[in-house]
């Protein structure tokens, strides 16, 4: 297995396709990459807001929006369970 992928990404990279399963949540409408975030990942690396702006049809204001929704999520999460230890 490659490092960070998973069995689907590693069978649409060896058979080159996209990913048929539109409902993972990993699924992203960019076929180049086989419409995988992973093998997004994989393939190039750490990209800014505004390459997933691209990548993604979107906005850089709208990915911005989207990381700081996350990051307030996770800080709720990661207080939310240090609460119970």
């Amino acid at each position: 297995m490659k490092h960070g992928l998973l069995k689907c990404s590693e069978h649409c990279l060896k058979e080159g396709i996209s990913c048929p399963v539109t409902e993972c949540r990993l699924w992203i409408d960019y076929e180049k990459e086989h419409n995988c975030c992973l093998i997004s990942v994989y393939e190039n690396g750490k990209m800014t807001l505004r390459e997933a702006a691209d990548r993604l049809g979107i906005s850089f204001a709208r990915v911005k929006q989207i990381e700081v929704k996350a990051l307030e999520k996770l800080k709720k999460r990661i207080s939310s369970s240090s609460l119970l230890f």
